[in-house]
């Protein structure tokens, strides 16, 4: 554990220098890679206990769970075929109209997230709409990027809606109907003004398309039945562990399990196939996330920061929680919206602060990454389906988009908290 300044300034480089791997990926190494190393550098240095690592990855543990139960079930319905006729719906509902069509991949992306959470929709939704544009032949990448807005605008509507949520408020949580006293009103903002900036900036790509009317529709199997009703019961259960203050990580990975093992077990199908392209390296990323803020909290950065906070809520709790706000959704973008959750978590537990001022801190971490490509684990995840599609979006063109789409949902969602 650093006790000098210089050990703490060590440990601060190594963390910053791993973050910076995690977001630029140096010669195309999978982000995990840069997570683990900046978390197995901090403990060999001896910057980190390693019982103190031990720790960190142990808090994760729920997350973990959480991830699990959704990539199981997301990779189970890829392999039934639920994708394929939900793009065969969505381009009948669509009627060759592109608008139409990307108004209802953003109406089923926010339900998805409000209910699933927005890796869900990162990992789920991603690989529908990739397969819904492909057979309507539309250019795929304005109706992926509704994917990825969507997955953090949405994603405060509700406690299961961002694993993050579980992360700020931890034991904390409020129970659902303050919840929903505390963000409906921001939560409907983010949306809103999400889809208004997101949708004028892919107006002219849109009006140039043609898509096709009708696709092949294939009948959806009875594996594929049985996997839309799993994640309908996923919905169901987390609801239910919300409104009863239980944590969602378990549940979450007994339902992925419960319904992938059913269903490949009437079908008389082997796992490994399911398990082979679940995207087990985001486990080895959170849990060096997780290590790494637990270094960070070592070396004292929180106590300032929860000093600072205190100090500018005495002042003015209004202009305190715009502040707080505005700047945990930048840091976001610096060190991802996990890791930075985790910090805010830690602050808002240490002081008995204003809600007003603690629900801005939540919004700054659920829609500030919307700015940029590495900004949460969900536009990760995206990234990961749209590498799997052989598709790539550079940092840049995602930052240019993000700068546009996110200032306005941000300032209306911080404007509708701080009443």
């Amino acid at each position: 554990m650093p006790t000098a300044p210089h050990e703490a300034i060590w440990a601060w480089s190594i963390i910053f220098a791993a973050t910076g791997g995690v977001i630029v990926r140096p010669y195309r190494l999978p982000e995990a890679i840069w997570a683990v190393i900046g978390a197995t550098a901090l403990v060999l240095l001896g910057f980190l206990p390693w019982q103190d690592a031990l720790v960190g990855i142990a808090k994760g543990v729920d997350v973990y769970l959480f991830l699990i139960g959704m990539m199981l079930i997301a990779e189970l319905a890829r392999l039934e075929g639920l994708f394929d006729y939900l793009a065969a719906l969505a381009v009948e509902y669509a009627a060759g109209s592109p608008q139409r069509l990307f108004l209802l991949i953003y109406l089923v992306g926010t339900l998805v997230t409000v209910l699933l959470s927005n890796d869900a929709t990162a990992i789920v939704l991603t690989p529908a709409v990739y397969a819904a544009t492909r057979a309507a032949g539309a250019k795929p990448l304005p109706y992926l990027f509704v994917c990825a807005f969507i997955a953090n605008a949405a994603s405060f509507v509700l406690p299961i809606s961002n694993p993050a949520n579980l992360v700020v408020f931890g034991s904390r949580m409020p129970h659902l109907t303050e919840w929903l006293r505390l963000f409906a009103l921001p939560s409907l903002a983010s949306i809103v003004l999400t889809y208004i900036v997101l949708r004028l900036t892919q107006h002219r790509a849109l009006k140039e398309e043609t898509i096709e009317r009708r696709v092949p529709h294939r009948k959806l199997s009875r594996g594929g039945k049985l996997t839309a009703i799993g994640i309908a019961a996923i919905g169901a259960v987390l609801l239910t562990a919300s409104a009863l203050d239980k944590q969602l990580g378990l549940p979450t990975f007994i339902c992925g399990v419960v319904t992938t093992g059913l269903v490949l077990a009437l079908s008389r199908q082997s796992p490994l196939p399911v398990l082979k392209h679940v995207s087990w390296s985001v486990l080895p990323l959170v849990g060096g996330l997780f290590v790494m803020v637990e270094a960070l909290v070592k070396t004292g950065v929180i106590g300032h920061l929860s000093a600072l906070l205190h100090e500018a809520v005495a002042q003015s709790a209004p202009k305190a929680a715009w502040s707080v706000g505005i700047a945990t959704a930048l840091a976001d973008n610096i060190a991802n919206n996990l890791p930075v959750g985790l910090v805010a978590g830690s602050i808002v537990a240490s002081d008995h602060l204003p809600a007003s001022v603690v629900s801005a801190i939540l919004i700054g971490v659920d829609l500030g990454p919307n700015f940029s490509i590495t900004g949460s684990l969900a536009t990760i995840l995206w990234l990961v389906a749209l590498r799997r599609e052989k598709i790539e979006v550079g940092a840049w063109p995602f930052l240019k988009l993000g700068l546009l789409v996110t200032p306005p949902a941000l300032i209306a969602a911080l404007a509708a908290a701080i009443r």
